[in-house]
């Protein structure tokens, strides 16, 4: 019967780098849904780079091993991975006669993806015995042909040929995987030579991931497999699903920088948001996620020439115009915020800097434009940045999340937190060097996101949506760095709309 948490059981060799073998199983287990248990047939001495030894425990230490778990637990899978010997494969075998598991996977461990041979030569006739007792057999190309005592298929109707011919002499369904082939395509089919001609073979298609990082993947796929199945009971569903996490892990391999050679690949890819964060973890991602965004920021003529002080003065005035307009909008962004904030404090910080934002800056910008006129009515009509951005914002407020309303807001808090401190520091440095005079055209401006009170607003701007990030639900969390950083992008594109003011 499908269970929803499969109990799976992984009987293989051990990689102490991680990547494959039984470290690589129970990851996937878990991946899968299952809870993972592990029996080691064989230690190995390897790394991305390759095997440098293996060491085989007495098989009646296997066999203990095997009979404590089954005693104890029922197994609802079980996913064979390397053996060895011909006496370990004995092991198993006979546990298997006395212990029959509800799904049985075998990846029939030859060739580890380095290219170093994992199985004693006098183990291979035994091997091609055990095929009998699994329900799935999942060789690679290479292995397929030496279950066979055939050359490695060169053609994927040639291995799919192959798998049919050992489907036949096991009874077991093959899984025929193409990643051994060349080309951007990498399916994979499942061969069952029991079934009425027409539904012998069914293909999954997929396409083939660039990267070198496959240390691991047939155990993953394996040990998947048998989980997902466990849950399903259908073959082709679980390897649809498998597939795709796989693709998947393949494709977000690079990001765990893991060895110098075949790395691993990512097995919680697809449950990276879901894992507990540390404080201020989140909002760091958010930042790391603009890094590109801010630094076309910090190249802006108009932030040049502000730190110099040379900005014309009918650019500045052109921006001030455009933020009194912005504030207005996002005072009520911030309201919106403190209506949705889950706690007291919360609320009572997002409706006071709605209160600052038209009282306090919006008072600033007047008061300079009074002195320093646009011409008539630039001073009432939203540019096509400023409008762009407070739909934005008014998106964010109408999705009803606290969580992403609050990551939609920060960059107008980091942002100009980080610009002001950088403009402040270098014209304080400059003054004091006696390059420049303390008096700056544009100083007030400066000073206002430069002060201890902006800062210490910025921070706690920052908390609160690193706080809301870190309860936030994995969808939630996409929304608000995708909210994040299209703020982001809207900051940059704020402070270049001066220089396009004529």
């Amino acid at each position: 019967m499908a269970r929803r948490i499969p109990r799976v059981l992984s009987i293989a060799g051990s990689d102490p780098s991680g990547g494959a073998g039984i470290q690589a199983d129970l990851k996937s287990i878990a991946a899968m849904g299952g809870y993972g248990m592990a029996a080691i047939t064989a230690l190995t001495a390897q790394n991305t780079r390759g095997v440098t030894g293996v060491h085989t425990p007495p098989p009646e230490f296997l066999t203990a091993q095997l009979d404590a778990v089954s005693s104890d637990i029922e197994l609802d899978a079980v996913k064979i991975g390397m053996l060895s010997d011909a006496q370990v494969i004995g092991a198993v075998g006979e546990w298997l006669d006395r212990v029959r598991p509800g799904v049985v996977v075998l990846d029939p461990v030859m060739v580890a993806t380095s290219g170093d041979r994992l199985l004693a030569d006098d183990a291979a006739a035994a091997l091609r015995g055990l095929l009998a007792k699994a329900d799935l057999v999942t060789p690679n190309l290479p292995e397929l042909g030496v279950l066979l005592d055939e050359p490695t298929a060169e053609t994927w109707q040639d291995a799919l040929a192959q798998g049919e011919r050992l489907s036949e002499l096991i009874g077991a369904v093959v899984l025929v995987k193409g990643g051994h082939l060349g080309g951007p395509e990498c399916p994979d089919a499942l061969v069952d030579a029991s079934a009425p001609k027409g539904k012998r073979i069914v293909e999954v298609p997929g396409t083939r991931v660039d990267t070198r990082n496959s240390h691991g993947t047939g155990c993953s796929l394996s040990s998947a497999l048998a989980t997902m199945q466990a849950r399903t009971g259908d073959w082709a569903a679980s390897l649809r699903v498998v597939k795709e996490w796989l693709l998947g892990a393949l494709a977000a391999s690079d990001e765990l920088e893991v060895g110098g050679g075949h790395g691993p690949v990512h097995h919680f890819h697809h449950a990276e948001e879901t894992v507990p964060l540390a404080e201020g973890e989140f909002a760091a991602r958010m930042w790391d996620a603009t890094a590109k965004v801010r630094a076309e920021i910090d190249a802006l003529p108009f932030v040049a020439q502000l730190d110099a002080g040379s900005l014309p003065e009918a650019q500045f005035a052109y921006y001030l115009a455009q933020d009194a307009q912005y504030l207005n909008g996002f005072s009520r962004a911030l309201a919106r915020a403190s209506a949705l904030a889950p706690t007291e404090e919360e609320q009572t910080f997002w409706a006071n800097s709605a209160q600052v934002c038209l009282e306090v800056e919006a008072e600033l910008h007047r008061s300079w434009l009074s002195r320093h006129p646009l011409p008539s009515g630039e001073t009432s009509v939203k540019g096509p940045v400023t409008k762009a951005y407070l739909d934005h914002l008014i998106a964010a407020s109408a999705v009803g999340s606290y969580a992403v309303l609050a990551a939609a807001v920060l960059p107008c808090y980091w942002i100009y937190a980080v610009v002001g401190e950088d403009l402040h520091r270098r014209h304080i440095q400059r003054a004091e060097a006696g390059t420049a005079s303390i008096e700056h055209p544009y100083g007030a401006w400066i000073e206002t996101y430069a002060d201890e009170g902006f800062a210490e607003a910025t921070r706690r701007a920052i908390g609160f949506a690193d706080r809301a990030g870190r309860d936030a639900s994995a969808s939630e969390r996409s929304a608000m760095m995708e909210a994040f950083r299209q703020s982001t992008v809207y900051e940059r594109d704020f402070f270049d709309a001066p220089s396009k003011f004529a």
